[in-house]
């Protein structure tokens, strides 16, 4: 059982949370169809109870890094969505200056350190931070994500050997959404049940149901707990699905239609609406209360970002080194 009690305002909290996550992306999405989003952009439908979960069980501190679908992690750990929305436009006002995009968001002062492109390559980075905690003598966790395609890289084993030595506390979640950039786990991994490459290393593991935020609440609340007496890392398969695509250029021929709406019935939004109801914690006028606020939200967002300025040229050379004099060669 969890040390952190699920209550009525947990599953409000929740809601208000995934909803506004949910509107956020569908809009980043149809915004990207007006091409006033370029590059790449990686949306995050479908899989909002994992962070829901996650929110609920730690506190002011604890820190975020995951790969680049990572809109959600810093919104949720209160990076405003106008400097949320800024980044994907590439405006100066954005949480990376305008220079990270999609997939780098960066926020410091929420502790969230990035979204990173390199598959895997913020495996070592988490454990990183977690090490810096352990050594300061906080008791802060740091929450590292990745996607079921990242487990494949080296660094990973690496990691957990190190992580488990050294005793950090770090959690490892993969988000398993089923099919990495577009291949299934089967196709790619002898081991299918993720989690159990933890067994290796004597690493305390488990699969997780992804669609139920109170699953993920109770799992991420155990493996918090147990790194902040020091009992060092968790890995968390976290089983979810995306209903988009892997990004937004992604045809989506690897799955059937059929499979999506078989797990848009799983929509985790719907079920914690349908948990307030039955226990009567809401009336329906609050319900249009807080889908009214959140269109607020995302439409002054999108504002926001429209009237931005651009970054100047001259933050090409800008927080590239730590010396404020590099000889950048201009010619």
């Amino acid at each position: 059982m969890s040390s952190i009690a699920i209550t009525k305002e947990t599953y409000l909290e929740w809601y208000e949370l995934m909803l506004l996550l949910r509107r956020f992306e569908e809009k980043a999405g149809q915004l990207y169809g007006q091409q006033k989003i370029r590059g790449f952009c990686h949306l995050y439908i479908g899989q909002e109870a994992v962070i829901a979960g996650a929110m609920s069980a730690i506190k002011k501190g604890d820190s975020m890094i995951t790969a680049y679908r990572d809109h959600a992690h810093p919104i949720a750990l209160g990076m405003s969505p106008n400097v949320a929305m800024a980044e994907l436009f590439g405006k100066a006002t954005g949480c990376s200056k305008g220079k990270g995009g999609s997939m780098h968001f960066f926020d410091k002062e929420n502790k969230f350190f990035g979204g990173h492109g390199i598959v895997g390559g913020q495996i070592p980075v988490g454990a990183g931070i977690a090490f810096a905690e352990k050594y300061l003598g906080t008791d802060n966790v740091n929450i590292c994500y990745m996607g079921d395609g990242a487990v494949r890289q080296g660094a990973l084993n690496e990691t957990f050997n190190m992580a488990m030595l050294w005793k950090l506390p770090v959690i490892f979640v993969v988000e398993n959404n089923g099919y990495a950039m577009g291949t299934s786990v089967a196709r790619t991994s002898n081991t299918t049940d993720i989690y159990k490459l933890g067994l290796g290393y004597e690493m305390p593991c488990m699969p997780v149901d992804g669609m139920d935020p109170v699953a993920v609440h109770n799992a991420m609340d155990e493996a918090v707990q147990r790194a902040r007496k020091g009992e060092g890392p968790t890995f968390l398969e976290i089983r979810t699905y995306r209903f988009k695509g892997h990004s937004m250029s992604d045809p989506q021929k690897y799955r059937t239609k059929e499979e999506v709406e078989e797990y848009k019935a799983k929509d985790p939004i719907e079920i914690v609406k349908a948990q307030i109801q039955k226990e009567k914690w809401a009336t329906e006028e609050w319900f249009d209360e807080i889908a009214a606020k959140i269109k607020a939200q995302v439409d002054e967002a999108v504002k926001f970002a429209e009237e931005s300025p651009w970054p100047d040229p001259s933050e090409l050379y800008t927080d590239v080194y730590v010396e404020s004099d590099y000889p950048f060669i201009k010619d």
